[in-house]
């Protein structure tokens, strides 16, 4: 047992490099991480690419052959190229989708490795092992077509004719794909990993695992083993799963496991139940060193593994806390880590009470065994976004927690606001993740994280990751937000830029191709040029996939705006519209940067930023390390989430403390100042309000990040001792929305122990004194109907009354150092710049404490300083409000970073932040924006591939067509036209059903002028044989081989023609034609020889053309695919797949 120990505590540590998955709503990694990060539900009602809930719904569970559930996670369509891969298009419809989409997801994977195809690796050292259960979609209407004897039977008992009975079976078998050759391997799971490998080249271990809802798992765990046993240097592994189709609904209806009102809430005092996804996640691995040797990027460190069994338990199906505990446990020891170190669980959590109410049980146990704090370890289930995705759930929650570690995030889990109270969460070491918050690191351990999945029959997995880096290093952008960026000389020149953009989207873009388009535009637009027009196209939570659905108003409204509204935009309230921006030839004019003082902090704020931008981040880091408390100072920003209204206002009273509130302004203030150098925004001034004018001198190089941080704390628990000094009044604070000439009379109307502590702007203002005078002047303003609010601050600042908090702060300003920097900062206290001499900056910085502050003069300043463009960056957006109303009706810009103050996407207020900024012709370096995206090679064909099984249009509409009646034609061997071989009655050719689909003549004609190509064909080269009557007996021969070959062309080009037109060709006709007319060729060929002496002569090339454009034609048809790949050189089995 102790060797055993040993052995579990010496797991070799393995390095996840590379990822690709498909979710619903999600297609592609980065799109995955947006719908976790922005807490998007990707739970629909089912697609009609389905089943129809109008067929099989009913709200009663217990009703034979239907289910109660008509929601699920469905995965978009993909466009599917089969030429890249060599796959055979006319074998898709008997391909299970789980297999082409697993190769793409897998590709995607390895090109994220870094491993893409023309890049050499140990191809025969490489492991293919997935995740994937017993069933594919493809096997049940394979296997329903095979019923025909129970129909045929049915119908007979029931007297219908056989004529009429067989034309029922055909049409119930036309609506289920045909079998063929590829239907076999295209049903089985094994072919899922053997097609990445035979399409990829990868040869060494390839098969797939079956462990119900914890096959991916599985398959990781034996894909670690062969790492760790050395048999392989690089996995790929995963989990794929389609099967969201009706069989697999009346599965788990069946066993009253689905959730009644259609959504999955894992832990949740209303959870009723789990949803179905469908999903494919694929991880590339490696052991670490080997990582680390390669230079491989590393998203995180999968430190162990853990499995059991439950053993002999209840249900085959119902889970055991004993049995997952054993599993929690192997995890734990194999990798050496203490569960009290984990901060992140990601759970199997499907959102079945028994269920989720076992694996929580199982956690608490373990992670109490390890410390009694509470509430330090987020819970969540991705489950709650994208629904179960049973073979690929495992793989889901992995990638989910890899991208965790990797951006620094704890991610959200939805539907859970309310925890089930039968589980005690609030008193346990867990508490449920519901909103998204950075993750900021601990002096005691790495960042780690533990994910659980479980399967029927007793399957217990659980895996421990760790991160790789410890800082935050990479932006990694989700696509959701685009910048749309023009510039010109002339207003022309915009509109004919826009109008070529909007067609280009209104065409059907994809979204890819619209990154690629606003890529150019932001790496193409200039500030010097006359006339600019920016947009923000924000991609909606619901989006429907398609640019041109989803920007069609805003792009009907930037219509509008080029038209008709076209403004200089030099002016404040200039009428831009949200998310449209637009600016003329005014000179934009200098950039004053204003930071925002106490009173504008909020729980939660420049959340999206930080998590975002590592330079943002970093920042926090820093704070949390300056900040010397027991607690981070980033835990009162970004507390737990709060579960109740009344913890939600304890958590913004926390933030409010004085020595809390000051230094964590100042941290997300720097933290948004370091995005916008990010983007090259840089200031010719700045000024800060009260507290803000420490962060106005960091901006602008005066004092060092370290020097800020020491001067805020210090400021911040000076001022919130002077509150609490028990000895002498503290006095309060009230602010009056009255002209400051009112203001300074009800001063003198109120008399000592008052002063006007802040003059924010002509018509507000801040009174400072003791309690007695501020309730006396509450009073004074009610009686002249002046609003006015009593402020939540703990003291009297800027003011006499809170000297004692100048003493210690001026003795932490000594031990600094300040180096004056060329961008001018303004002082609250002179309304002037600060004067470049140190310690006169000191001693300001000391008595600002204890001074008015005159914000109108240092605007007024500013703009005198030729200041036209304000940006306020901090918490939200009071600086900004004061500059309009102290600036009023004068050109300039007032501009905040936070302009819904937390209540929108963070990256989209960013985006109208530069949009606004670069709209008036200041430098912004848009071209940073996203990451770059590359142009796709182009596809030559594109087919859609959702979870659904493909099937072609062809097989879509054969049970609409029924066989027309074809004319007799008389067997007469003449020069008969391919044009005639072919005729219709003209009322009866087609049916009512299939008078809703038009038949395509340009495809019929085609097809006709195939047949009659292919003729001219076979007389060609017969006359090209004549030529040498030497080898006439070969050439009989060879004509009788051609005959055969060209006979079974013309059968196949037949089979294309009825599928196509809709009726029946004389198949015998054909056939028959062609041989007599063989007949009569041969008959005179020996006497044309002598008497024909032309017919020596060599085919035209033009014959020569024709005969190959003919073949080409024919393989295309026959195969799906597209003429202008196809060439005569190309090798029919590895270049085409066809392998028959």
């Amino acid at each position: 047992m102790t060797a055993n120990k040993k052995k579990l505590i010496k797991n070799i540590p393995v390095a996840i490099i590379g990822m690709g998955c498909f979710f619903p709503k999600a297609s592609g990694l980065h799109e995955y991480w947006r719908l976790i990060f922005k807490g998007e539900d990707g739970i629909t009602d089912v697609p009609e690419t389905h089943w129809s809930p109008d067929d099989y719904f009913d709200k009663d569970p217990k009703k034979s052959d239907h289910i109660y559930c008509k929601r699920g996670g469905f995965l978009s369509a993909v466009p599917f190229d089969p030429t890249e891969f060599g796959i055979l298009p006319s074998s898709l419809e008997a391909t299970d989708t789980s297999q082409i989409l697993g190769l793409l997801a897998a590709k995607t994977a390895l090109e994220d490795a870094g491993y893409g195809k023309d890049v050499n690796f140990g191809r025969s050292r490489t492991s293919v092992i997935l995740g994937a259960t017993g069933t594919q979609e493809l096997a049940i209407p394979l296997g329903a077509r095979l019923g025909h004897p129970i129909w045929r039977k049915a119908l007979h008992n029931s007297g219908i004719e056989p004529d009429k009975a067989e034309e029922v079976i055909k049409k119930i078998s036309d609506s289920y794909v045909s079998w063929q050759e590829n239907s076999f391997p295209g049903l089985l799971g094994n072919v899922i990993a053997g097609r990445i490998c035979n399409r990829l080249d990868i040869g060494g271990t390839n098969c797939v695992v079956d462990a119900a809802c914890a096959s991916s798992m599985g398959a990781i765990y034996l894909a670690l083993l062969e790492l760790s046993s050395g048999r392989s240097d690089m996995a790929v592994t995963g989990g794929v799963d389609t099967l969201n189709d009706i069989f697999m609904h009346m599965c788990f209806s069946k066993t009253f496991i689905l959730s009644p009102t259609g959504d999955s809430r894992p832990f949740s005092k209303h959870a009723d139940g789990t949803v179905l996804g469908e999903g494919i996640g694929i991880l590339v691995l490696k052991r670490l060193e080997d990582a680390e040797r390669d230079g491989n990027r590393i998203y995180a460190v999968i430190k162990g593994i853990g499995s059991s069994s439950d053993g002999k338990s209840q249900s085959i199906y119902a889970p055991r806390a004993e049995g997952q505990l054993e599993a929690l446990r192997i995890a734990y020891k194999s990798s050496d880590i203490d569960p009290a170190s984990v901060e992140l669980v990601e759970a199997h959590g499907t959102g079945t009470q028994v269920g989720d109410n076992v694996e929580f049980s199982a956690l608490k146990r373990l992670f109490n065994e390890s410390s009694k704090k509470i509430n330090t370890c987020a819970l969540g289930s991705v489950k709650s976004m994208i629904g179960h995705t049973k073979a690929a759930a495992g793989t889901a929650g992995l990638i989910k927690a890899a991208l965790s570690l990797y951006n620094k995030v704890l991610p959200p889990t939805l539907k859970t606001d309310e925890p089930d109270p039968k589980l005690g969460i609030s008193d346990s070491p867990f508490y449920i993740s519901t909103e998204t918050r950075p993750w900021f690191s601990k002096k005691e351990h790495p960042r780690r994280s533990g994910v659980s999945a479980f399967g029927f029959g007793g399957s217990n997995f659980h895996i421990v990751l760790e991160e790789y880096h410890r800082n935050k290093n990479e932006i990694f952008w989700d696509g959701s937000i685009e910048i749309i960026s023009l510039s010109a000389s002339t207003k022309k020149e915009i509109e004919n830029q826009f109008c070529e953009l909007k067609n280009s989207i209104n065409k059907g873009i994809s979204y890819k191709e619209l990154a690629i388009k606003a890529a150019k535009t932001r790496k193409e637009f200039s500030p010097d040029d006359q006339f600019r027009f920016l947009l923000v196209l924000e991609r909606p939570s619901d989006s429907s996939g398609n640019p041109s659905d989803d920007f069609s108003g805003l792009l009907s409204k930037a219509s509008d705006s080029i038209e008709s509204n076209w403004q200089n935009n030099t002016k404040e309230n200039n009428g831009n519209l949200k998310n449209i921006f637009y600016g003329g030839p005014e000179k934009p004019g200098k950039i004053a940067f204003i930071f925002p003082g106490q009173g504008s902090q909020y729980v939660g704020m420049g959340r999206d930023l930080v998590c975002t931008f590592p330079k943002a981040f970093n920042i926090l880091e820093k704070a949390n390390e300056k900040y010397n408390n027991s607690d981070r100072l980033s835990d009162f920003i970004y507390p737990c989430p709060a579960k109740t209204e009344i913890e939600k206002k304890e958590q913004e009273k926390a933030l409010r403390r004085t020595e809390i509130a000051q230094p964590a302004i100042g941290a997300v203030s720097l933290a948004m100042h370091n995005i916008l150098k990010e983007f090259g925004i840089k200031p010719d001034a700045t000024c800060g309000h009260s507290f803000g004018e420490l962060t106005a001198l960091c901006s602008a190089g005066w004092i060092d990040i370290d020097t800020f941080f020491l001067l805020s704390i210090s400021r911040g628990n000076s001022m919130a001792a002077a509150g609490q000094n028990k000895d002498q009044e503290n006095g309060a604070m009230l602010a009056v929305k009255a002209s400051l000439e009112k203001l300074a009379n009800l001063v003198i109307e109120v008399g000592s122990d008052i002063i006007l502590a802040n003059k924010n702007s002509p018509n507000q203002g801040v009174l400072s004194g003791s309690i007695e005078a501020i309730n006396h002047a509450v009073k004074i303003c009610r009686d002249k109907g002046f609003k006015a609010i009593k402020l939540p601050v703990a003291a009297a600042f800027h003011s006499s009354l809170v000297k004692n908090a100048r003493k210690p702060f001026k003795k932490t300003l000594k031990k600094i150092k300040i180096s004056p920097s060329e961008i001018p900062v303004l002082s609250n206290t002179t309304g002037e710049a600060y004067p470049y001499d140190s310690e006169h900056v000191k001693k300001l910085l000391g008595d600002h404490l204890i001074s008015p502050v005159d914000f109108v003069t240092n605007v007024e300043n500013l703009f005198e300083m030729g200041i036209r463009t304000f940006i306020e960056i901090g918490p939200k957006s009071v600086l900004t409000g004061l500059v309009k109303s102290i600036l009023n009706d004068r050109k300039f810009q007032a501009i905040p970073l936070d302009c819904s103050s937390g209540k929108q996407f963070g990256l989209a207020d960013l985006a109208r932040t530069l949009c606004r900024i670069a709209s008036i012709g200041q430098r912004v370096e848009l071209n940073k924006w996203e990451r770059p995206v590359s142009e796709s090679k182009k596809q030559l064909m594109s087919i859609p591939i959702s979870g659904a099984n493909y099937r072609s249009r062809k097989t879509e509409n054969k049970e609409r067509l029924t066989e027309a009646p074809v004319k007799q034609v008389e067997n007469k061997p003449d020069n008969t036209s391919a044009s005639s071989l072919i005729s219709v009655e003209q009322d009866k050719g087609i049916t009512d059903a299939g008078k809703n689909h038009t038949m395509d003549n340009k495809k019929s004609n085609l097809i006709i002028n195939a047949l009659k190509t292919v003729k001219q064909g076979l007389e060609s080269m017969q006359t090209l044989q004549l030529q040498t009557a030497e080898i006439h007996k070969k050439f009989l021969e060879a004509q009788t081989e051609a005959s055969r070959t060209l006979q079974n062309m013309m059968e196949k080009t037949q089979r294309l023609a009825e599928a196509s037109m809709g009726f029946k060709v004389e198949e015998e006709l054909v056939i028959n034609s062609l041989r007599e007319q063989n007949i009569i060729h041969n008959q005179t060929q020996i006497e044309s020889e002598n008497k024909s002496p032309e017919n020596k002569n060599s085919p035209s090339p033009d014959n020569i053309h024709e005969i190959e454009n003919n073949l080409l034609e024919t393989v295309s048809h026959l195969t799906g695919y597209p003429m202008e790949m196809l060439g005569l050189d190309m090798n029919i089995e590895s270049d085409l797949g066809i392998d028959s």
